[in-house]
């Protein structure tokens, strides 16, 4: 519809109002300029927080034993009970819902003080923990050398021991191999079968997880005389069923099984990780609209300002327009035009506010990449392109209808009012 002298026309109009121009597209690039910067922001955030649970199943809940509040059956309040093994069992026949079931039970903790562990004349102190296999399905971890616990080692009772990353630098040489080798743990020999690297750094049980020693469920309960005792249990529920659905069944199966009084709220402790994990979704999604709302509100300004130019420009050019209609140019024409410097305007001062937008926030990255920046608050700040193409098909329709007005405008001037105006 446009020829080279239309488009020439265009460019001979905006440099005319070279001034007003750049301040009015000033304010359409500050405005997608800063929507990009706080996307990128946001985005980082995100990543930050929610990296640190590595691969850790969102949809798990754990559940612990504390004292009784409320007599029930005879049994006193105020007692304690525990979980035993065979309520694992009991578990898996009596809720369907239950995707995962770990019992674990913890031997010692890093934090008790006293030295745990000897290899040798090095010692440290650690957390000893006893895993079932599908715990690894739960918090999956990476296994740097090795393997992790498997159903032999827990069905043949076997002393092998799994190791943090920080437990073979305190215990093993540098480039010495740990695998086959052995540790004594509380006077007991286990053979290291592997070395594991979290994945998941926000979500603990028992200590830092760099420094903990997985040895196999039975053998940790066989080996320090803790009978049939369960320690907690991990759970995830099937992927099409609420984690706090399954949570309830479960509390109220061991309730009955345990004789806990049904209004006994302090005789569990459970934490829901799917909970957790929901409102901290929620709150990003608040996030993400708040800057929208911000992005797009910056950017109506803008938007405004574009249309108040192109006002100044009809009315600057009202003799023009007015030999233009004299000429033949049709009501279309006329609109067209306008409405095409409008978006050609608002799509530019744009383009350079995105273009600069996403520049700035892959340098921020880059930068953080290449410091080795292990901030857990803010990590790999990005756009997603898809977004970037949105906004600027959202500039463009912004644009068009900024010259709307204007455009309207100009098709109402009568030729031979237009030939009059000085």
């Amino acid at each position: 519809m446009f020829d080279r002298d239309s488009w020439q026309e265009i460019f001979h109009t905006l440099k005319k109002n070279k001034l007003r121009t750049l301040l009015t597209a000033f304010g359409v690039f500050w405005g997608i300029f800063m929507l990009i910067i706080m996307l990128g922001s946001g985005a980082g955030l995100e990543n930050g927080v929610t990296s640190g649970m590595g691969n850790f199943a969102t949809n798990s809940f754990f559940v612990w034993t504390q004292r009784t509040t409320i007599p029930y059956k005879g049994f006193p309040r105020g007692r304690w009970f525990e979980f035993k093994n065979d309520d694992i069992q009991a578990l898996r026949n009596n809720i369907p819902e239950i995707q995962y079931i770990a019992p674990k039970i913890r031997g010692w903790s890093a934090g008790d003080g006293s030295n745990n562990t000897i290899r040798k004349n090095k010692t440290g102190a650690f957390s000893i923990m006893g895993e079932y296999p599908i715990w690894n399905k739960i918090d999956p971890m990476e296994m740097l050398k090795g393997r992790f616990i498997n159903d032999n080692d827990i069905e043949q009772l076997r002393k092998i021991a799994i190791i943090g990353t920080r437990v073979q630098e305190l215990l093993f040489e540098p480039d010495e191999d740990p695998i086959g080798e052995y540790i004594q743990i509380q006077g007991v020999y286990f053979r290291v079968a592997g070395v594991f690297k979290p994945l998941n750094t926000n979500i603990d049980f028992g200590g830092e997880k760099e420094q903990t020693i997985f040895l196999p469920f039975t053998t940790l309960q066989k080996t320090y005389n803790y009978g049939d005792v369960v320690g907690w249990f991990s759970f995830t529920s099937e992927p099409s069923v609420p984690a706090s659905l399954v949570e309830g069944k479960v509390l109220q199966f061991l309730a009955r099984r345990h004789s806990i009084h049904p209004d006994d709220e302090e005789a569990f402790g459970h934490f829901n990780l799917e909970e957790e994990f929901n409102q901290m979704t929620g709150l990003f999604n608040g996030i993400n609209v708040l800057i929208w709302i911000v992005g797009i509100g910056t950017l109506l300004a803008g938007v405004i300002g574009i249309s108040n130019i192109m006002l100044v420009i009809v009315k600057e050019r009202t003799k023009e327009i007015g030999i233009q209609r004299a000429l033949g140019a049709t009501p279309a024409r006329v609109m067209t035009q306008i409405v095409t410097e409008s978006v050609f305007l608002t799509v530019i001062a744009g383009y350079f506010g995105l273009l600069i937008g996403v520049a700035l926030v892959e340098g921020v990255n880059y930068l953080l990449v290449s410091s080795g920046s292990t901030n857990e608050m803010f990590q790999r700040p990005e756009v997603d392109f898809n977004i970037a193409i949105t906004a600027l098909l959202i500039l463009a329709f912004s644009g068009a209808l900024a010259g709307l007005i204007p455009a309207r405008r100009a098709v109402r001037i009568k030729p031979i009012d237009a030939l009059r105006d000085e």
